[in-house]
């Protein structure tokens, strides 16, 4: 396993910690900001998950630096997105931090385009993530860390940043799932 597979895996070797230090009660307090606070497992939490989702950019780097692009990464990789952000929005919205019915709309998008990848791949298609599903991807990271924040540094002003970046993860999500299943629909039109 090369390099750039060895940061994806670990990407995903780092959601079951995330997601103890979210779901766990512990009672490690609270950091109190005047009056806004957030428990220090959640902080400590959305640490994990900010330094996991900038595995995403490395990965990619090295891969393509060092010309190391294989199949294996080019599944592994959108995968361990779809992982860490899953279980993110899940555990947000156990914790009534975020609404659970744009949480679905995100992972039945995932679901189906995993599907979609699988049935290309049954034909020996392999599809990379393209710009627009990079930038879903990057929306999602942004609205899930400004949610696992607890909306700080804008709780302070009242601006609901974390509802607002969910909003434009859900658009671009739903966006470019119709655009994977547009560009590929030939896997549905050529199948008997």
């Amino acid at each position: 396993m090369n390099l750039p597979n060895k940061i994806t895996v670990s990407r995903i070797l780092m959601i079951p910690i995330f997601m103890v230090l979210m779901l766990v009660p512990f009672n490690w307090g609270d950091l109190h900001l005047g009056d806004k606070s957030i428990p220090y497992a959640h902080l400590l939490a959305a640490l994990i998950f900010i330094i996991a989702s900038i595995t995403d950019w490395v990965d990619g780097y090295y891969a393509r630096k060092l010309n190391l692009v294989t199949n294996l990464g080019k599944f592994l990789d959108p995968l361990a997105d779809k992982l860490l952000v899953s279980a993110a929005l899940i555990a947000l919205v156990e914790l009534g931090l975020a609404p659970a019915w744009i949480v679905i709309v995100i992972i039945s998008r995932e679901f189906a385009v995993t599907g979609l990848r699988l049935v290309l791949a049954g034909g020996g298609e392999v599809v990379a993530a393209n710009m627009l599903g990079k930038i879903k991807t990057w929306a999602q990271i942004i609205a899930v860390s400004a949610l696992l924040l607890h909306n700080l540094p804008f709780a302070f002003i009242g601006f609901p940043f974390d509802m607002l970046a969910l909003w434009v993860a859900m658009i671009f999500t739903v966006v470019s799932g119709w655009d994977y299943f547009y560009k590929n629909r030939q896997a549905f039109l050529n199948s008997k």
